[in-house]
């Protein structure tokens, strides 16, 4: 019976859509979302604030599914992107990667600072930390040193997962950041890392290969907190069942 009304209205209609979709189309489009039209004196009334704005809204096919197209709205700066693959696991995984994407923007504008990528951050803290670790006397160093090694797990991954001979791009990146961080004449190296596209080593701040700060830190932060926790575990007890209970 509502539909009817519509269609003699010359108006379009949707039925059943969620509530995660009305409140995008309510704030692209500047309205309102009304759950009924009763008013305080018992009567069914709308306000015409309510209303939004848009250009055009029309019913379109794509692939095999008919969407609803909402163009024009008011807010310009709400965008639908849809994605299209071969199969659902495919449309998971781009999925997956565009949310990534999206996050690291969202990051980068959060913190207003970025380093440069490629695992050029992991060989500059394992270069300076190699060189702290000389300067102690304690057993402080071996901790140091090892934190250092650690780090260069990030671009051996890199390059291994690029199918590039892991053990000569790191050595060259490590190379690039001791010149760095020894000679004031080669401060622009400190920011070479990885290109996995021809497998050399390139300033990856001018490639526009970037990272958030903010998370370059928290990753840091998280995984030595992980590893800390491991290595605080240092005995296991087990409660081995008593075999003369079960003579009795």
């Amino acid at each position: 019976m509502a539909v009817m009304y519509f269609v003699e209205a010359g108006a379009i209609a949707v039925r059943r859509v969620r509530k995660e979709d009305l409140r995008h189309v309510a704030k692209a489009t500047g309205a309102t979302v009304v759950s009924t039209f009763a008013d305080m004196e018992g009567e069914e009334t709308f306000e015409p604030s309510f209303l939004g704005h848009a250009d055009e809204v029309v019913e379109e096919r794509i692939a095999d599914d008919d969407v609803i197209m909402v163009k024009g709205t008011k807010t310009s700066s709400s965008v639908s992107l849809i994605l299209r693959g071969a199969n659902d696991f495919m449309l998971d995984e781009m999925e997956r990667a565009l949310h990534d994407a999206l996050c690291i923007v969202k990051r980068t504008l959060e913190s207003s600072t970025v380093v440069a990528g490629g695992g050029a951050v992991e060989a500059a803290l394992c270069v300076y930390l190699e060189y702290l670790a000389t300067t102690l006397g304690s057993r402080e160093q071996l901790a140091i040193a090892q934190f250092a090694e650690s780090l260069l797990v990030i671009p051996k991954v890199l390059a291994n997962n690029a199918a590039k001979d892991s053990s000569d791009l790191v050595s060259k990146l490590r190379s690039c950041h001791y010149l760095a961080q020894t000679k004031a004449d080669k401060k622009h190296l400190s920011s070479m890392g990885l290109d996995l596209s021809k497998g050399t080593v390139r300033n990856n701040l001018e490639a526009g290969v970037i990272e958030p700060a903010m998370s370059k830190v928290k990753i840091i932060q998280f995984a030595t907190e992980a590893a800390i926790t491991i290595l605080r575990i240092d005995d296991m007890i087990r409660l081995v069942k008593d075999e003369s209970q079960n003579d009795e």
